[in-house]
């Protein structure tokens, strides 16, 4: 049984406490690409060969439409996706311009796909839209810090991913069947409980260099969760301000 969510009251030294152990693991493993992981969503040792294994699930093959991470770690994702003909939604960092997703069409591409899937690439040749802009999403590709096998998962801690995916639903884009997966080096997979808060969401499937763990069913917010959102995530993102505006 999943564990209850727990109130955000010392929540946040906790899961805090979970990315430092399991960044210091990572860098003790060498198991990370580029330096420290600490941070940030780790560039982790393996991470073509985990896009190999998310590529034969059933859920991959079915997909149109994805929503993805710009981290480097979920890149080679994207760009398989795009060289095999599904439209990427990315976020752009921080959700900080007023049409807040980039649009990687495969049919439009003018670089390579490799080339395009870079979040740095992809602010130069793909256009931005907004919400409303986009199609239903079929597939989500988050990365995480930690996750454990029920799917409950740590981002960095900006909170970005589950503004993203609470939009998403507030906009009806995504659903209760929309499959969420992650994928990390399996020293992010853990055995301990994370904590939960009512905006968080969860993961359908891990996805590793060695395995493809399924997970309990997932829990998810239908929507943003306002009273959460911190003053300065609402002066900074220009969809929040708006959205908050028409509330």
């Amino acid at each position: 049984m999943r564990s209850e969510t727990v109130p955000n009251t010392d929540v946040d030294e906790r899961k805090n406490a979970i990315r430092r152990q399991v960044w210091n693991l990572l860098d003790r493993e060498s198991a990370v690409i580029g330096g420290s992981s600490h941070g940030r969503i780790p560039n982790f040792v393996g991470a073509d060969s985990a896009a190999d294994q998310l590529a034969t699930m059933p859920v991959w093959h079915d997909a149109s439409v994805i929503k993805a991470v710009p981290d480097k770690a979920q890149l080679p994702a994207r760009a398989r996706a795009l060289r095999e003909g599904k439209t990427v939604y990315m976020a752009v960092p921080k959700l900080a311009a007023q049409h807040p997703f980039y649009l990687l069409d495969p049919t439009e591409l003018t670089v390579s796909a490799e080339k395009a899937a870079s979040s740095h690439t992809a602010a130069e040749v793909a256009r931005t839209v907004g919400v409303d802009e986009l199609r239903p999403v079929d597939l989500i590709i988050c990365g995480s810090v930690a996750v454990n096998r029920k799917g409950v998962r740590l981002g960095k801690g900006a909170g970005y991913s589950d503004i993203e995916v609470a939009l998403l639903a507030e906009a009806g884009l995504i659903g209760p069947h929309t499959t969420i997966v992650t994928t990390v080096h399996p020293l992010q997979v853990i055995d301990s409980d994370i904590p939960e808060t009512k905006h968080d969401f969860s993961v359908d499937f891990i996805v590793t260099t060695e395995e493809v763990i399924a997970c309990q069913p997932p829990r998810r917010p239908t929507g943003l969760i306002w009273e959460d959102l911190a003053p300065e995530q609402l002066s900074a993102i220009p969809v929040l301000q708006d959205m908050h505006g028409r509330s």
